[in-house]
């Protein structure tokens, strides 16, 4: 397994714990930012103990950069330091001018990766503990109100191992292995996968609102969207090129009813 090193881009250590004894009103998370350096592709993997996580924290713009906010969130921290890595800024500049910015820095918790992959985080030092971040050249797995420094090692070694498969699979796998190692100490509740490749529209995104075992139910509807949603984004409009048809066995596939799909789901129409 790779080396996850304290670097330059760390406002703090490469694992910090955060010496807060109180609960607040936060999303209390563990998420898994990357860029696959193959393809380009950049995304987010988050999941938590508050409902709809998917709604809040992860931010993606395809080929600047993909961001988590989370603790006390502000989701002005993500939109100006994608505006800021835009504008060609790296990826610790652009998070210390969005941090700037805050005077509640101390309850956020924020990581991001650039479009050439340089990562960078900053755990605040009154998010809940366990708290803090490991960052790698095109990955940062960031987390708070954890069961311990367990679940984000698991994560990043999850990530690590996988370096075969597509960018979606790993931060799915990455997001498996800290669930599995203990996730959120409070519990689970809500969780959410975003991938986006060349165009401005997500090539996944995909999440699970709430329910009792979040990351696994995340895990079948990945399964049903890479069969059914996939083939269908595949065909939509691309940037520069005219508009076409859609392919043919995707619609004829679309026109089933949702249990007689490849993978399944949903329900018949009466």
């Amino acid at each position: 397994m790779m080396a996850w090193p304290a670097t330059s881009l760390l406002p703090h250590e490469s694992r910090i714990n955060c010496g807060c004894d109180f609960l607040r009103r936060e999303a209390n998370t563990f998420s898994i930012i990357a860029r696959c350096p193959r393809t380009g592709q950049l995304g987010v993997a988050v999941a938590s103990a508050v409902p709809a996580v998917g709604s809040m924290c992860p931010f993606v713009r395809s080929g600047v950069g993909a961001v988590s906010t989370q603790s006390w969130v502000n989701p002005y921290l993500a939109l100006t330091a994608l505006a800021e890595l835009e504008k060609g800024a790296g990826a610790a500049d652009a998070l210390w001018t969005a941090l700037a910015g805050d005077e509640a820095g101390a309850s956020r918790q924020f990581g991001l990766v650039d479009g050439g992959g340089a990562s960078a985080a900053h755990t605040g030092t009154e998010c809940t503990p366990w708290a803090g971040q490991i960052l790698g050249m095109g990955v940062a797995v960031i987390g708070n109100m954890l069961t311990g420094p367990e679940v984000q090692g698991a994560m990043a070694a999850a990530f690590d191992d996988s370096k075969s498969e597509d960018l979606a699979e790993r931060l799915m796998l990455a997001l498996e292995a800290g669930d599995a190692a203990g996730g959120d100490k409070r519990g689970k509740q809500s969780a959410a996968l975003r991938v986006h490749a060349d165009e401005v529209y997500a090539l996944i995104d995909i999440r699970v609102d709430e329910h009792a075992e979040p990351i696994s139910e995340l895990r079948r509807v990945l399964r049903i969207a890479r069969a059914q949603l996939v083939p269908f984004i595949a065909g939509m409009p691309k940037r520069g090129n005219p508009a076409e048809p859609a392919p043919l066995g995707v619609t004829q596939m679309l026109l089933r009813s949702p249990p007689d799909r490849p993978e399944g789901g949903g329900s018949r129409g009466r």
